[in-house]
């Protein structure tokens, strides 16, 4: 089993910046990614980025080159760097860790507005 905890969630203005922080814990080891995916209210759920074990990114579409993902692999975390944040960011962020199975934190609420 593994347990995540995201922080960092809150009101960030358009075109500005927000960190968001997970904390992964239990049989965090072996092959596995971490990352982010995003729902915003009436939508499914949209991936954000991801991170392998092995340092590989990958963003989606929409995030690429505003948004950066990092990893520490001594303290089990991951971050998420937004920048450059857009209205239509607005969404409950989780936190994901998949190895042979999915895992999801509570979610934390991101709101970009003015």
């Amino acid at each position: 089993q593994v347990q995540l905890v995201e922080s960092g969630g809150g009101l960030v203005q358009p075109g500005g910046s927000l960190q968001l922080s997970c904390v992964a814990s239990g049989s965090v080891f072996g092959g596995n990614t971490m990352g982010w995916y995003r729902q915003a209210s009436g939508k499914e759920r949209e991936f954000v980025d991801h991170v392998t074990n092995n340092g590989r990114t990958t963003y989606g579409d929409s995030v690429r080159g505003r948004f950066t993902i990092s990893r520490d692999y001594v303290k089990n975390t991951v971050t998420l760097q937004m920048n450059s944040a857009k209205g239509e960011e607005t969404a409950v962020y989780y936190c994901n860790f998949r190895d042979d199975q999915n895992y999801w934190g509570q979610g934390t609420q991101v709101t970009v507005s003015s």
